[in-house]
């Protein structure tokens, strides 16, 4: 898996918590308007929320729109109940393998769990 970011957050808490998914967004928002190259893995319950097939919270919706690159992890999807072919078509759904990867090419890794 190609894909080469300047930063990388491992985002981990349901984004039913408004106030974690806003701060987040905020910084986000700041951090591309400087350039930087972004991508966001949601793991654990961060990935609650991403099925097309429910109510989509809002700030993430937001998140989603933003020119940043967004992944899931498949094994916390599925631990969720939720079908990664389910997922909202702006996330990709990954392995523990591409997250090695994108870990091992990107500088910097915030998580934010």
């Amino acid at each position: 898996m190609e894909i080469e970011k300047d930063i990388v957050y491992l985002y981990g808490f349901s984004t039913r918590k408004q106030v974690y998914l806003d701060n987040l967004l905020g910084i986000v928002s700041k951090q591309i308007k400087n350039n930087t190259s972004i991508a966001i893995v949601l793991i654990q319950d961060g990935v609650i929320g991403t099925s097309q097939s429910g109510i989509m919270p809002n700030l993430l919706d937001k998140l989603l729109n933003l020119s940043i690159s967004v992944f899931a992890l498949n094994p916390d999807l599925l631990a969720r109940g939720i079908e990664p072919n389910t997922v909202d078509p702006r996330i990709k759904c990954i392995e523990y393998n591409d997250l090695v990867d994108i870990l091992a090419q990107t500088p910097k890794v915030a998580s934010w769990m």
